[in-house]
Protein backbone atom coordinates (compact mmCIF):
# COMPACT_ATOMS: atom_id res chain seq x y z
CA UNK A 1 0.00 0.00 0.00
CA UNK A 2 0.90 3.39 -0.74
CA UNK A 3 2.16 6.07 1.58
CA UNK A 4 -0.88 8.23 0.45
CA UNK A 5 -3.12 5.96 0.81
CA UNK A 6 -1.87 4.87 3.81
CA UNK A 7 -2.10 8.28 5.13
CA UNK A 8 -5.19 8.86 3.95
CA UNK A 9 -7.03 5.75 6.00
CA UNK A 10 -5.00 7.19 8.78
CA UNK A 11 -6.69 10.34 9.02
CA UNK A 12 -10.10 8.60 9.11
CA UNK A 13 -9.15 6.60 12.20
CA UNK A 14 -7.05 8.93 14.14
CA UNK A 15 -9.96 10.65 15.99
CA UNK A 16 -10.91 7.36 17.56
CA UNK A 17 -7.48 5.93 18.01
CA UNK A 18 -6.32 9.34 19.78
CA UNK A 19 -9.59 9.01 21.83
CA UNK A 20 -8.88 5.24 23.11
CA UNK A 21 -5.12 6.16 24.19
CA UNK A 22 -6.16 9.32 25.93
CA UNK A 23 -9.21 7.84 27.58
CA UNK A 24 -6.05 5.03 29.09
CA UNK A 25 -4.78 7.81 30.74
CA UNK A 26 -3.72 11.64 30.45
CA UNK A 27 -0.75 12.09 27.56
CA UNK A 28 1.17 14.82 26.17
CA UNK A 29 1.73 14.71 22.08
CA UNK A 30 4.70 12.92 21.77
CA UNK A 31 3.91 9.70 24.62
CA UNK A 32 0.65 9.42 22.50
CA UNK A 33 2.99 8.78 19.10
CA UNK A 34 4.86 6.26 21.24
CA UNK A 35 1.94 4.61 22.19
CA UNK A 36 0.51 4.61 18.51
CA UNK A 37 3.19 3.64 16.97
CA UNK A 38 4.31 0.72 19.35
CA UNK A 39 0.60 -0.40 18.49
CA UNK A 40 1.59 -0.49 14.67
CA UNK A 41 0.49 2.81 13.49
CA UNK A 42 4.02 3.69 12.19
CA UNK A 43 2.77 6.42 9.90
CA UNK A 44 1.67 8.72 13.12
CA UNK A 45 3.81 11.66 13.90
CA UNK A 46 3.46 14.60 16.40
CA UNK A 47 2.80 16.90 13.66
CA UNK A 48 -0.49 14.71 12.13
CA UNK A 49 -2.03 14.54 15.32
CA UNK A 50 -2.17 18.05 16.60
CA UNK A 51 -4.69 18.59 14.21
CA UNK A 52 -7.08 15.62 15.13
CA UNK A 53 -5.81 16.90 19.26
CA UNK A 54 -7.36 20.49 18.11
CA UNK A 55 -10.52 19.00 16.64
CA UNK A 56 -10.92 16.79 19.54
CA UNK A 57 -10.85 19.88 21.90
CA UNK A 58 -13.21 22.47 20.12
CA UNK A 59 -15.69 19.18 20.09
CA UNK A 60 -15.16 19.11 23.82
CA UNK A 61 -14.18 15.29 23.56
CA UNK A 62 -11.27 16.04 25.65
CA UNK A 63 -9.11 19.52 27.05
CA UNK A 64 -5.59 20.45 27.56
CA UNK A 65 -3.67 21.82 30.41
CA UNK A 66 -0.20 22.07 31.28
CA UNK A 67 1.91 20.12 33.45
CA UNK A 68 5.76 21.23 34.58
CA UNK A 69 8.54 19.05 32.88
CA UNK A 70 11.94 18.57 34.71
CA UNK A 71 13.32 17.89 31.27
CA UNK A 72 12.36 21.50 29.53
CA UNK A 73 8.82 23.37 29.43
CA UNK A 74 5.60 22.64 30.56
CA UNK A 75 4.13 19.76 28.40
CA UNK A 76 0.42 20.47 27.40
CA UNK A 77 -1.26 17.19 28.38
CA UNK A 78 -4.90 15.59 26.83
CA UNK A 79 -7.33 13.82 29.08
CA UNK A 80 -10.75 12.74 28.23
CA UNK A 81 -14.39 14.79 29.12
CA UNK A 82 -17.07 12.47 29.97
CA UNK A 83 -18.77 13.40 26.47
CA UNK A 84 -15.19 12.15 25.07
CA UNK A 85 -16.00 8.51 26.69
CA UNK A 86 -19.33 8.60 25.43
CA UNK A 87 -18.12 9.88 21.98
CA UNK A 88 -15.41 6.55 21.50
CA UNK A 89 -17.93 4.07 22.66
CA UNK A 90 -20.23 5.43 20.00
CA UNK A 91 -17.25 5.25 17.42
CA UNK A 92 -15.88 2.11 18.52
CA UNK A 93 -19.09 0.51 17.71
CA UNK A 94 -19.18 1.64 14.35
CA UNK A 95 -15.95 1.46 13.26
CA UNK A 96 -16.29 -2.19 14.32
CA UNK A 97 -19.39 -2.25 11.82
CA UNK A 98 -17.39 -0.61 9.40
CA UNK A 99 -14.32 -3.40 9.47
CA UNK A 100 -16.72 -6.22 9.50
CA UNK A 101 -18.01 -5.10 6.38
CA UNK A 102 -15.13 -3.99 4.32
CA UNK A 103 -14.05 -7.53 5.72
CA UNK A 104 -16.70 -9.30 4.46
CA UNK A 105 -16.66 -7.12 0.79
CA UNK A 106 -12.59 -8.16 0.39
CA UNK A 107 -13.43 -11.79 1.23
CA UNK A 108 -16.63 -12.37 -1.33
CA UNK A 109 -18.98 -13.24 1.20
CA UNK A 110 -22.10 -11.95 2.97
CA UNK A 111 -21.86 -9.38 5.93
CA UNK A 112 -22.27 -11.30 9.17
CA UNK A 113 -23.00 -9.36 12.60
Amino acid sequence: MGVEHSSQLLKGALDLCLLAVISEEPSYGYEMVRKLQLRGMALVSEGSIYPSLSRLQRQGLIEGYKVASSEGPKRKYYRIRPEGGVRLAEWSGSWRELVRGVDAVLKGGAHVN
